[in-house]
């Protein structure tokens, strides 16, 4: 019986190129802002300007899905974090916007000037707001799948619902549940033990420096 030589074929190992970085966050990078993921890579990023169910209706980042910060503000955040997961290691902060551009807030602001609702938006033309400076993020809390605590609202609501200082008066009228109040006092604990401010009137916004010091000190990302 002839045998036939057996053929071997030797395949080389593919490298697949890794994704690509976009152009927004190569800015943020060269600006010298930090992914938040690069220190904290367990806290969840989802970013709601990426989408468009936020309260402009519109896609607002095209190319952005990282979340930034100013180096300091990240370090803190990265601190809330291990707070947080020190006393409920089954819960984790969950980043929804950090860092951004000006010319974002302008599109933000368009939609609200001349309404009620500007009151929550800051004017680009007044410096905008410290987010503007990587020195705010909105977040909140969730489990380990991913799913977001009740927190009475949701993030982007502008209204006195989310108002931190009408809590209790929320809850005796129905309209806020212990377990949501319960949530969000969890969220401004963590929050400040790692040097952030909450702002009154969104549950979800904390700021790491004022607005003066942000504007004496610090340039905004056009």
């Amino acid at each position: 019986m002839k045998i036939l030589p057996v053929i071997i074929l030797c395949f080389a190992t593919l490298n697949l190129p890794a994704q690509t970085q976009s152009e927004t966050a190569r800015k943020m990078e060269k600006a010298g802002f930090t992914n938040i993921q690069s220190i904290a890579p367990d806290i969840q990023v989802s970013l709601m300007y990426a989408r468009a169910d936020n309260f402009t209706g519109k896609i607002l980042y095209t190319d952005l899905r990282e979340a930034y910060l100013h180096p300091k503000a990240a370090k803190a955040l990265a601190k809330a974090q291990r707070i947080l997961k020190q006393s409920h290691p089954d819960l984790s902060l969950k980043v929804y916007d950090a860092a951004r551009p000006m010319h974002i807030q302008q599109r933000m602001w368009n939609v609200v000037a001349g309404t009620p609702k500007a009151v929550y938006v800051s004017n680009p033309k007044n410096g905008g707001g410290l987010h503007n400076y990587g020195m705010a993020v909105d977040l909140t809390l969730c489990d380990a799948q991913g799913d977001t605590l009740p927190m009475g609202t949701v993030i982007d609501y502008l209204g006195t619902y989310a108002h931190i200082t009408r809590e209790e008066e929320w809850v005796r009228k129905g309209v806020l549940t212990a377990e949501a109040k319960r949530n969000r006092e969890l969220l401004r604990s963590v929050m400040r033990q790692a040097g952030f401010r909450p702002l009154n009137t969104e549950w979800w916004h904390f700021n790491f420096i004022s607005r003066a010091e942000a504007k004496a000190h610090y340039k905004p990302i056009p």
